[in-house]
């Protein structure tokens, strides 16, 4: 057992008394820790980890934060119109009240009755997603969303803050969303925080679509420039059910989602877009598995990534077709841009196959900015910085395009660019 290891087994032994009961029953707490333990936390030896940086893991303390910081609350964006935001600080509900609609319920599960801990699904079994189980073990609250009914919000916004360091704890972001069958909804997740705090974060997210139900779910991942960011997220989609699943990563010094999609229905649909940006030494890194499991399933992912100065940048796209899956569809378009001579970006499709009656294919690249087109800009009297920032909105065009909502993407917009324009600084110096 390694000394990580031991440390983990430690402190869970030393808080298990003090962790709500309401949220996680203390007996999933325990096998979760046991199953964590007995695997071992990730190492960069393993080829799904290898992109990531894991040295926090060495010197983590992985007992949860039980703070509330009112800071941390002043500087949010303003809630979209039409939608309704529950806040968590430290991943403890701050601001947000428990609903119970005709059309939706959401309610944190911190302050109920032990007996109604929830028996949620794990999400995933699969060894990249085992930090799912760090948080099962430690979480301190969690927010159940169930909306079955036209009455819904237009849309709900959960905002996750961390305002503690990372000596202070390990903060546990955890969310399970259901749909009805027929239900649409709008979620905007957003990672915040403390501008000078670095933060240990690792979340978890469930999330299971009835029959034809459609999910529009942004992911804006701008954590303090110290976090090093963790998440786990689990989707089940029944037969005819749509996911759109747009992210974004801009924030953390180190940062990793693991994403694992079950298209369980007939004809149910994963469209996956994502975004990243490197700069100094940040890595970014995603790893998704969607796996195809009844006919007629469809999977599009598009990955865009930048990597600038010293940082890297991964993609791992996963896709699984199963025997039963006939006519399933599933099309991957994974790019990475190198800016610097040590920057680095690693795009990787995967395909695995059982039966003939498919539609699958696949392209990744990495490389510089586009010579030819750079020249014919600079040769029309545009200065070189201009051109090459020019260059790269057009690179990450398809996926921002894809954002909806004009207020939103005029948000991703300004952060994308106030970040190309730190590294381009940081170039010139």
């Amino acid at each position: 057992m390694s000394a990580a290891v031991e440390q983990l087994r430690s402190e869970f032994d030393t808080v298990r008394a003090q962790l709500p009961g309401s949220v996680i029953a203390p007996e999933r707490r325990s096998r979760a820790i046991a199953a964590l333990c007995a695997q071992g936390l990730p190492s960069a030896r393993e080829e799904n980890w290898r992109y990531t940086n894991l040295r926090i893991l060495e010197r983590a303390r992985f007992a949860p934060v039980d703070a509330h910081a009112e800071a941390a609350l002043a500087q949010l964006p303003e809630t979209p119109a039409g939608f309704a935001r529950w806040v968590f600080v430290d991943g403890l509900l701050r601001s947000g009240t428990a609903a119970e609609d005709p059309g939706f319920s959401v309610r944190s599960r911190r302050s109920l009755p032990a007996a109604l801990a929830p028996a949620w699904p794990l999400g995933s079994d699969l060894p990249e997603a085992r930090l799912a189980l760090l948080n099962e073990a430690f979480a301190l609250d969690a927010l159940a969303i169930d909306v079955h009914g036209p009455a819904a919000p237009a849309g709900i916004e959960l905002v996750f803050v961390t305002a503690s360091t990372a000596q202070a704890g390990t903060s546990y972001p955890r969310v399970h969303l259901r749909l009805a069958a027929g239900v649409e909804l709008t979620v905007i997740e957003r990672h915040l925080g403390a501008p000078q705090t670095g933060s240990l974060v690792n979340g978890a997210m469930h999330v299971e679509l009835g029959e034809h139900a459609r999910l529009q779910h942004y992911r804006l991942q701008q954590s303090a420039a110290q976090t090093t960011w963790f998440d786990t997220l689990a989707a089940e989609l029944s037969a005819h059910a749509h996911y759109r699943l747009l992210s974004i990563g801009t924030g953390a010094q180190s940062a990793r989602s693991t994403v694992h999609v079950r298209l369980a229905g007939a004809a149910a649909h994963l469209e996956l877009s994502a975004a990243a940006l490197a700069d100094r030494q940040q890595s970014q890194d995603m790893y998704v598995l969607s796996e195809h499991l009844a006919p007629d399933t469809r999977t599009t992912e598009t990955f865009r990534g930048i990597a600038s100065g010293r940082g890297r940048v991964a993609f791992n796209g996963k896709i699984v077709v199963h025997p039963q899956a006939r006519g399933s569809d599933s099309r991957q378009s994974l790019r990475g841009l190198l800016d610097g001579p040590e920057a680095e970006i690693d795009v990787r499709p995967q395909l695995e196959i059982y039966t003939d009656e498919v539609r699958c294919s696949h392209g990744a690249t990495a490389g510089k900015l586009d010579e030819n087109m750079l020249f014919y800009l600079l040769a029309r009297g545009i200065g070189a910085p201009l051109a090459q920032q020019l260059l790269k909105w057009a690179f990450l065009e398809d996926v921002v395009a894809q954002i909806a909502r004009t207020e939103l993407r005029g948000e991703v917009e300004r952060a994308l660019s106030a970040q190309m324009n730190a590294a381009a600084m940081q170039e010139l110096c």
